[in-house]
């Protein structure tokens, strides 16, 4: 859809889709993807205010009453294209997801757990721009009268990151997704090291998880 996006999950697996109209096989393969784009994910949202929460959907089969834990799908990644310090930032990101899960009573679960979470990572380049006009761009004297038209051009005035982080999350037995969500928003030059604004995210997308571990 974007020419200039950048898109990782941490792997695709053997698990039924939430389309519109009921569910789809996704066929088993591992992705390995240059996540580089993960130098943002510490700090996902320049101001909470400005996250925007879409496209969440839980699946109607799900059985919340079975699950009791969760896990997440491991990422493995090599070679020159990823940015350093990424196991660093990658745990961020899960502790914040985790402290979200942990509130809806799941336990955390490094084999066999119930839930498994992929993380699904969207950065791409905004570039903002404003239309010239004779006010703004130059005041000259002119001998004459401007008794003449003049096109108007757009000039670059700033740019800006867009993210967008979306969850799966899939019942490990059955390898089917029982709910997916999205927050999108701006990306922030500066890494924020507490995960503090990337926390406030995460809390207004689990917002609109419907289970929880009883």
């Amino acid at each position: 859809m974007f020419s200039s996006s950048k898109h990782c999950f941490s792997r695709y697996d053997e698990y039924q889709f939430l389309p519109h109209n009921g569910f789809v096989i996704l066929n088993k393969a591992f992705v390995m993807k240059k996540l580089i784009i993960l130098l943002f994910i510490t700090v996902l949202f320049t101001h909470c205010s400005s996250v925007r929460v879409f496209n969440t959907e839980a699946a109607t089969d799900a059985e919340p009453g079975k699950y009791k834990t969760f896990g997440f799908y491991e990422v493995k990644a090599s070679g020159d294209t990823i940015p350093r310090n990424f196991d660093e930032r990658l745990a961020i990101l899960k502790k914040a997801i985790q402290a979200e899960m942990e509130k809806k009573g799941y336990r955390f679960a490094g084999s066999g757990p119930d839930l498994l979470i992929n993380i699904g990572i969207v950065v791409k380049q905004e570039i903002q721009t404003r239309q010239t006009n004779w006010q703004n761009d130059g005041r000259f004297t002119y001998m004459g009268q401007r008794n003449y038209s003049w096109k108007s051009e757009e000039v670059e005035v700033g740019r800006y990151r867009d993210g967008t982080l979306t969850l799966h999350i899939i019942e490990a037995v059955r390898h089917k997704m029982i709910w997916k969500g999205s927050i999108e928003g701006v990306v922030p030059e500066k890494i924020d090291p507490t995960g503090k604004t990337a926390g406030q995210a995460l809390q207004k997308l689990f917002a609109e998880y419907p289970f929880t571990a009883n």
